[in-house]
């Protein structure tokens, strides 16, 4: 078996050619638009980089994101002195205008931070949370069943309170430098000039135009005169200005009470037929809660990230901690993506049956990234060919609790931002409103998340409770991975990415490319991809990855050949200095001086 499944790769591309290969297959959106292009010079060079497949280097500062708007004008807070903290600020408020259907004031967000001065790691937690009305039957049917996910989706029953607001401001109290109140020039000016809307965006709202079209005021605002925004059509958005106006000049006070807030649960309860519960209180009751960073050890690197409720640092760590135990494997044999598949399908077992927002339900954190346990489920990935089964193994725990295994969906879309300082800092955002263009609800300019969505439909499963059930202010669990990595207390690698529950893959692979196959951190975002979270494995399309599919196949696996459209933004802090990275598969940059 491990014969032939080598001898049908033999012709397979390896290391950097392969990451190349890749990275002519999905072209960058953003080199077709002269718009992005003529940002600046810098932006444009940006892009020819990510096109040639080259990093971005610098010496003194770095920030990658989605969009060159947003990295432009984090950039420009970096270049005047501000820290990481203050350039998120600006790049997030950016990028709710540019893209507005993957993150914006309407959503959530984790991030991460390394402190230059300290060494320290920690991270904060802006994870929306269920309304105090919301009971473990919000998505089900009278008769008790699951809504369908669509049906959940689309209209103010999946919103959850909004922590993106909060969220900034709170990074900008602990670790920022600049004045608060100009962190939203460059966004408030965009916003009342307009900018031009890019491809990425023309084409997503044309895909969903049916759902858009549902709300006066998204239609109104993607949709005008019933027609999808073209690309290239200049957008204003004057009433998402007025917004930021007002959160520079008061805080989040103007978000989470007053006007904006009543329009938020005004928005939420009158939608006929899927309305949801939240009131005023639960915006004036919401906060950011500052967590310990979740590590895990990689050949010698510390792998850290969000904990609860994110899934994200638990199951990037337990992927990692059982390849770990292993000898590094070849990059273009099968039998490593043997080995990568069902490490992930290991941890996925565990994600499913034990990790959900830890203030509300115990969970054995330590012991699923612990190096002896992982070491044992290793075990299980000594054999030729695909596990025929996975289940959830037994990690020690603190206190014990029984709980069923979860069936929550959680589909692609959000955005991701690496920040380097030049006062070493570090700083891992992956931003979200969950679904593409959320619940298609808008206000005052943005768009509001489906976040709660995101919880088991279902509460219990034979009668055992599942973790991830709804509760009243719970925050549910996510696959967002915002990620630095560390070698003797120092930041090497801040990585992220949009996808869904396939984020922890797309994470994964890319420390391992870089890490374990040595490449450079243009060639492990562009990579193709090779994602298994359940039993089948997702292949990427138009790459060479495709052509793992007949090993694969041979190996015992279902495999599933199409697009794997993430978002990968990173940044490598190496002995020359800094280098910067941006998915080829989306319109996002690095800048850096």
């Amino acid at each position: 078996m491990r014969i032939l499944t080598i001898l049908l790769f033999a012709t397979s591309l390896s290391g950097a050619a392969l990451a190349q290969q890749a990275a002519d297959s999905v072209a960058p959106e953003a080199a077709t638009s002269n718009d992005l292009a003529a940002i600046s010079p810098e932006v444009a060079a940006a892009l020819a980089a990510k096109a040639d497949g080259r990093p971005v280097e610098a010496s003194q500062w770095m920030v990658a994101a989605a969009n060159p708007h947003a990295v432009a004008a984090g950039a420009e807070i970096l270049r005047t002195g501000g820290t990481a903290a203050d350039a998120m600020v600006a790049v997030q408020t950016v990028l709710g205008l540019v893209e507005p259907q993957s993150s914006g004031l309407g959503g959530g967000a984790f991030l991460v931070w390394h402190d230059g001065e300290t060494g320290e790691i920690t991270t904060l937690d802006g994870r929306e949370t269920a309304p105090l009305a919301a009971t473990p039957r919000l998505f089900q049917t009278d008769d008790g069943e699951p809504m369908g996910f669509f049906d959940a989706v689309v209209g103010g029953r999946s919103v959850g309170v909004p922590g993106t607001p909060m969220l900034m401001h709170r990074a900008h109290e602990k670790w920022g430098k600049s004045e608060w109140a100009g962190l939203f020039d460059a966004a408030i000016g965009l916003a009342e000039e307009g900018f031009a809307v890019s491809p990425r965006l023309a084409g997503l709202i044309a895909e969903d135009g049916e759902r858009l079209a549902r709300f006066d005021a998204t239609a109104a605002y993607f949709l005008p005169g019933g027609q999808p925004l073209a690309e290239g059509a200049t957008l204003s958005n004057p009433d998402y200005a007025a917004v930021l106006k007002r959160l520079a000049a008061e805080g989040p006070e103007a978000f989470y009470t007053g006007e904006i807030a009543q329009a938020i649960v005004d928005t939420v309860k009158a939608v006929e037929g899927n309305a949801g519960v939240m009131e005023t209180a639960d915006l004036a009751l919401y906060d950011v809660v500052e967590r310990p960073a979740v590590c895990a050890d990689f050949r010698g690197y510390e792998v850290c990230g969000m904990g609860p409720p994110s899934s994200g640092a638990l199951t990037v760590g337990q992927i990692l901690g059982m390849m770990n135990a292993l000898e590094p494997g070849a990059q273009d044999d099968p039998e490593t993506w043997r080995v990568i598949g069902d490490a992930s399908r290991l941890a996925f077992a565990d994600r499913g049956r034990y990790m959900a927002d830890s203030d509300y339900v115990p969970m054995p954190t330590d012991g699923l990234v612990d190096p002896a346990y992982l070491a044992d489920r290793a075990e299980l990935l000594k054999g030729d060919d695909a596990l025929p089964e996975v289940s959830p193994g037994n990690p020690e725990w603190d206190h014990a609790q029984l709980w069923a295994d979860d069936e929550s969906l959680e589909l692609p879309s959000t955005s991701h931002i690496s920040i380097v300082d030049q006062y070493g800092n570090a700083l891992s955002m992956t931003t979200t409103i969950e679904n593409g263009f959320g619940s298609r609800l808008m206000t005052h300019g943005f768009l509001l998340n489906n976040e709660l969505t995101d919880f088991s439909f279902r509460s219990h499963a034979d009668g055992v409770p599942i973790a991830n059930r709804v509760e009243p202010g719970k925050r549910p669990r996510s696959s967002m991975s915002p990620t630095i990595v560390r070698r003797d207390g120092k930041p090497m690698l801040v990585i992220g990415s949009p996808g869904g529950s396939r984020i922890i893959g797309y994470v994964a692979q890319a420390i391992v490319a870089h890490v374990d196959w040595g490449m450079d951190v243009q060639q492990a975002v562009a990579m193709p991809h090779a994602v298994n979270r359940f039993g089948t494995y997702d292949l990427e399309a138009g790459t060479p990855m495709a052509d793992m599919a007949g090993p694969l196949e041979g190996m015992g696996y279902k495999v599933n050949v199409g697009d794997l459209n993430s978002g990968l933004h990173a940044i490598a802090i190496t002995p020359d200095g800094l280098q910067g990275a941006a998915d080829p598969r989306r319109e996002g940059i690095a800048l850096g001086e």
